[in-house]
């Protein structure tokens, strides 16, 4: 009896510790979650059933490697908010599969994404050919993003980050057919003598969107 009320005693702790610790890591959406937050919480969860088996362990043996991890995974996350590398680097990128209704079969090929993935994709966007496509996009969570083709949009472009956190994306400046140069020569045209004070700035159909970073001003 006395072990029962121990294992029970042990597993309203440890929810309510491991439901802090959730709270205190962040919001996310199951799907969206990075490797190293799967990696976390499988530990977590594995750390939590073996406190609870081996009751004769200090609870205190158990709850000080989950702190551990909440740190790891605080700090990883407060790294990548600042810095995109890291943040490609834990999270991975976005991967363009199909455009204009073409599918990109290497960029299948290096997320290791097949035919059979792709269409069941489609089905559950309620796309019935590819052809209908404009674009599908692999997220880094790995759910597909689907962007249907309109009767008016056949050479519509898909919205491309040029600036992010003040960075210049020159991969994204390549898709268009552009460079740093001329992206600094329309910044200028904008009022905007640097991308440092700019968080958010993308090229769409002709067109620039620029949100800047709270507090600043061109």
């Amino acid at each position: 009896m006395e072990e029962l009320l121990t294992i029970t005693f042990r597993t309203v702790i440890l929810y309510f510790v491991i439901l802090i610790i959730f709270r205190l890591m962040g919001k996310r959406e199951i799907g969206e979650l990075s490797i190293l937050d799967l990696v976390v919480f499988i530990m977590m969860a594995e750390i939590a059933v073996l406190a609870i088996e081996n009751v004769d362990d200090h609870l205190f043996h158990t709850i000080l490697p989950m702190l551990v991890l909440m740190m790891i995974q605080v700090t990883f996350a407060y790294l990548s908010l600042k810095n995109r590398r890291i943040r490609q680097l834990l999270d991975g990128k976005p991967t363009i599969i199909i455009k204009y209704g073409k599918i990109d079969e290497d960029a299948m090929k290096s997320q290791r994404y097949n035919f059979d993935d792709l269409m069941v994709q489609l089905r559950e966007n309620n796309v019935e050919r590819v052809a209908d496509v404009s674009f599908a996009i692999l997220e880094p969570s790995g759910k597909l993003t689907v962007v249907k083709k309109q009767k008016d949009d056949e050479h519509r472009q898909l919205e491309m980050p040029l600036i992010i956190d003040g960075d210049i994306q020159t991969e994204n400046l390549a898709r268009i057919g552009k460079d740093s140069k001329w992206l600094e020569e329309n910044l200028l045209k904008q009022g905007y003598t640097s991308s440092s004070g700019i968080s958010f700035c993308s090229f769409t159909d002709g067109e620039f969107f620029i949100d800047e970073k709270d507090g600043h001003r061109p």
